[in-house]
């Protein structure tokens, strides 16, 4: 089992564990936006034309993710594939409430920033647990 060290509060982590736990938010966030898209659409000021579709991608990355964090070994190619998509995510995050992309309240800006930290983190931890 790949383990995470020399961070704080993530050291230790095990590689899979942090691909399942990505893919649990991931899926539960996708699963939100699915079932509650006026709702949400409503506190984030978004529309929810826009997170439907979101909500479908997020699904589908998370079974990606699952899949990938099944397997004995943890494929390699899979797993930096998994953290170029997260580092990708989180660049658009955060450049979404930066620049006011589809104009969100400041609830949805917020939103934007905390899930673009989140999904900095499993980033950060995959990588860890890729390079041991």
């Amino acid at each position: 089992m790949t383990v995470v060290s020399n961070a704080p509060g993530l050291a230790r982590i095990p590689l899979r564990v942090a691909l399942l736990a990505d893919a649990v938010v991931t899926g539960v966030n996708g699963l939100a936006y699915l079932a509650l898209p006026g709702l949400l659409g409503g506190w984030f000021g978004l529309p929810s034309d826009l997170l439907r579709p979101v909500g479908v991608f997020l699904l589908g990355y998370a079974v990606v993710v699952a899949l990938v964090a099944s397997r004995s070994p943890v494929p390699r190619t899979a797993g930096w594939a998994i953290v170029t998509v997260n580092a990708a995510w989180t660049v658009v995050g955060l450049a979404a409430a930066a620049e006011g992309w589809w104009s969100a309240s400041a609830v949805g800006r917020i939103w934007e920033v905390l899930q673009a930290l989140v999904v900095l983190a499993f980033a950060v931890v995959q990588t860890r647990g890729l390079r041991r």
